[in-house]
């Protein structure tokens, strides 16, 4: 409510505090008031066909939309680079060539820099598992305890109790490699395909939007298109260069943790950390839990083997929580309930790339439902507490 409104009287229902009397009430409910819902049952059940077909489209030509979308979303990344070298009186397809080039440069060389460690330690984890074996021992009684229990329960039941003691297979080292990086082949084939795709968005310039903006017939549609393709660029290129920024950020500061406490490769991990934090509450709970296995396999103290977990919790709480949701809440406030499920949904259709690209892609999925009348019921369920 506004706080210049007076202030009711003590008697009345609070009740009426929480919905406007009139359409001549403040503004904090004009937005939630102007929040149409489809009533045609038809237009819902052809909606939800539409965008289960799409999803499905989606799964079954991957190897085409995939690259599409990533390089989609790779253009919003590098489409200030193209600008700025505009500016510079660069012609627009050596600006994208560059920034292309660029890209693709800072690929390889983080790619030859990290092939090696993270070589060195595929190579050391059938040595790794009895080690860490070893270091958890101390958890060995409360799984015997709980096993046994499990033997006498299948005992009432006359059923036939497993076999005592746990068989720990430990395969060789070629068999890990080439379990790791069996989709190595097809990873390359899809970057490729998204350069290639990446550089001539980039080359086409406004040209989509030109050509949709003269097919619409009436001026309001020309500028909606307009104001939303021009949100969606300005919105998610910041998000995406300001969220690339503090992730090399955080980068750096584990890559500076691991060299301090005495952790083999510190480039290796701080690109982990890297990649790790394009994935909002999933990555970097699993960065916890992958610096304490690492710190286990690396120290024989217990909490000399906490310290590299520890501190990269402690940045990503600095960075997650104080100084990236302040740089983004004006232009950001998705529901993280959505963003999870976005993830993991993502991540069970595309892989790994699905799931780094899941937060831009819901985040366009916001701008365009805002700017669409019929649709911003659903935009404004995306959206979080601003």
């Amino acid at each position: 409510m506004d706080r210049s409104e007076p202030i009711k009287a003590a008697g009345q229902p609070k009740m009426d505090d929480l919905a406007p009397e009139s359409p001549a009430d403040e503004g904090v409910e004009e937005g939630a008031r102007d929040l149409p819902l489809p009533s045609d049952p038809k237009t819902v059940f052809l909606g939800g066909l539409f965008v289960i077909a799409v999803l499905v489209v989606c799964n079954l030509a991957i190897d085409i939309v995939l690259p599409v979308v990533c390089a989609f979303v790779l253009k919003l990344l590098l489409q200030p680079a193209v600008r700025g070298l505009e500016r510079l009186w660069v012609p627009r397809p050596l600006a994208a060539l560059a920034s292309v080039a660029m890209l693709v440069g800072l690929l390889v060389g983080l790619g030859t820099l990290i092939s090696g460690p993270a070589s060195s330690w595929v190579s050391k984890l059938p040595d790794a598992v009895p080690r860490l074996e070893q270091r958890l021992s101390v958890l060995r009684r409360p799984i015997q305890i709980v096993d046994d229990q499990i033997k006498q329960i299948e005992s009432f039941g006359n059923m036939p109790a497993p076999s005592n003691g746990s068989t720990v297979m430990v395969e060789h080292s070629s068999r890990a490699e080439e379990t790791l990086f069996s989709g190595t082949r097809a990873a390359l084939g899809t970057l490729l395909t998204s350069l290639l795709f990446l550089f001539f968005l980039l080359v086409s310039g406004e040209t989509f939007l030109r050509r949709m903006v003269e097919i619409l017939p009436r001026f309001r549609d020309k500028r909606q298109v307009v104001d939303i393709v021009q949100q969606i660029e300005r919105d998610i290129s910041a998000y995406l260069v300001t969220v690339t920024a503090m992730n090399a950020l955080v980068g750096i500061a584990t890559g500076l943790l691991t060299w301090a406490v005495g952790l083999d490769d510190p480039l290796l991990w701080g690109f982990v950390a890297f990649l790790l934090n394009y994935l909002p509450i999933l990555g970097p709970s699993v960065g916890v839990g992958l610096f304490l296995l690492i710190g286990l396999l690396s120290f024989d103290s217990v909490w000399h083997a906490c310290v590299p977990a520890a501190g990269y919790l402690a940045i990503h709480l600095v960075e997650g929580e104080a100084v990236t949701p302040m740089l983004l809440a004006r232009r950001f406030t998705l529901n993280p309930v959505i963003v999870m499920f976005s993830i993991v949904f993502w991540y069970w259709m595309w892989g790994v790339p699905g799931a780094i690209i899941a937060v831009p892609m819901v985040a366009i999925c916001k701008i365009v439902c805002d700017g669409i009348r019929g649709l911003s019921a659903f935009g404004h369920f995306l959206g979080g507490n601003a």
